[in-house]
């Protein structure tokens, strides 16, 4: 028994606005270039540098006072997370406070670390600072290259697994999509100025995974089709293709959408990011299968002459309806 969207495979025409759609990408990609270029990322303390204060405290950690108490002393970017551990007892709660570089300094001076913790200790009188930790200029740097090589390894390794897979105009087009959904996320990031950090660089691997998935299970399904429709015009395959998958995508995006709003609202600052960038991913991903990957696939053809027939035709996941 199979759940669907649609009680029967829709008839859209997704490829009649094919000249827009590339243009409106082409255009979005060469902003977010442009805004990247200009206005920069606004690195958090993971790329820029700063210091790490450890807390205990027999009290229960109030981020939300923390942050109060913090905010006059006119800090910048301070991240504050309860750190939740199994082997804790019940009168140990753990919080870690991130604090940027201050000016041209490479970690927050000793005075600056006292006052600090003489503002939580007006909220929290039993707190306790067992380590204080500082990252320099040089270790996000470092960072910052590692983040790049693990972004730009992903993209090498799709485009690898999707010549292999089926065709090599298909790779083009799944790494072009990616490529598009990364760029457009970071413009995004810097037109807004928000906090790029690790766990930015974490949802743009996920971004990638997640719109690969989408794009994979449609070049299986048309993949099929072409085996099938052998004389049926490629533009015409490829809508096809893209409506029996529809009920997929939709039920697919729509359920994680609805986990993900949920925790963009709900969730707190810490992980306010993170989960944007995932969701601005989810859609810009899902919009990028259809009118990137597939549009680019149409410019360039594919080879029609499937002399050899494919015995695992299909799978699993190209065969699900929703």
């Amino acid at each position: 028994m199979r759940l669907r969207f649609f009680r029967e495979v829709p008839n859209y025409d997704f490829f009649r606005l094919q000249k827009l759609t590339l243009g409106i990408s082409a255009v979005a990609v060469v902003l977010s270039l442009v805004s990247w270029l200009m206005l920069g990322l606004n690195f958090g303390i993971d790329f820029k540098g700063g210091t790490t204060i450890r807390t205990e405290s027999t009290a229960a950690v109030d981020v939300g006072a923390y942050r109060q108490a913090l905010a006059p002393l006119g800090l910048g970017d301070v991240s504050i997370t309860e750190v939740f551990d199994p082997s804790f007892g019940e009168d140990k709660n753990v919080a870690m406070i991130r604090i940027q570089a201050q000016g041209d300094q490479e970690a927050v001076t000793p005075e600056t670390i006292q006052t600090i913790e003489d503002a939580l200790k007006g909220v929290d009188p039993s707190i306790s600072f067992p380590s204080v930790e500082s990252v320099g200029p040089k270790v996000s740097g470092e960072l910052i290259q590692t983040a790049v090589l693990a972004v730009a390894a992903s993209l090498a390794a799709i485009l690898v697994y999707i010549w292999l897979r089926f065709e090599w105009q298909f790779s083009v087009g799944a790494v072009a999509a990616l490529a598009h959904d990364v760029i457009i996320t970071i413009g995004i990031f810097s037109a807004l100025q928000i906090r790029f950090d690790l766990a930015t660089i974490a949802a743009l691997l996920t971004i990638i995974g997640y719109s690969i998935n989408d794009t994979v299970v449609i070049f299986d399904r048309l993949r099929e089709n072409l085996i099938k429709f052998k004389t049926t015009p490629l533009r015409d395959l490829m809508n096809l293709t893209v409506n029996e998958t529809l009920s997929r995508t939709i039920m697919t995006s729509g359920t994680t959408l609805i986990a993900l709003i949920a925790l963009l609202v709900l969730g707190g600052d810490v992980i306010r990011g993170f989960v944007f960038a995932i969701t601005w991913g989810v859609i810009v991903g899902t919009y990028s299968s259809v009118y990137v990957a597939k549009n680019i696939v149409l410019m360039m053809g594919v080879k029609r002459d499937w002399s050899k027939p494919d015995n695992n035709q299909g799978n699993q996941f190209a065969n699900i309806d929703a």
